[in-house]
């Protein structure tokens, strides 16, 4: 799947987290920054690469403020703006149906 256009999900509230992405031309690029980064930085990157692996998307930059979201959201707020930003042939990906 390629990321065509740029999309953001979220909201900077407490326990949410705003996700932005776009498409990348040196592979996968994460910029994180969370208000409980020292402690869970590594399984936030983790949980946003594995997402990005399930979506076998290799070339996006994502930018991601964390507000102490649980990896659930993480993911879901990750899931929409990665819909927002493909191709419309793109969204109709078993993918998306489960």
């Amino acid at each position: 799947m390629e990321v065509t256009k740029q999309s953001v999900s979220g909201t900077l509230e407490s326990s949410d987290i705003m996700i932005t992405i776009e498409k990348s031309t040196i592979g996968n690029q994460i910029e994180l920054n969370s208000t409980v980064e020292k402690q869970f930085g590594d399984s936030i990157r983790k949980t946003i690469n594995t997402t990005l692996r399930e979506f076998e998307i290799n070339n996006a930059k994502v930018g991601a403020i964390d507000k102490g979201a649980l990896d659930c959201i993480i993911i879901a707020r990750l899931k929409a703006a990665i819909y927002h930003s493909v191709s419309d042939e793109d969204k109709q990906s078993e993918v998306f149906k489960a």
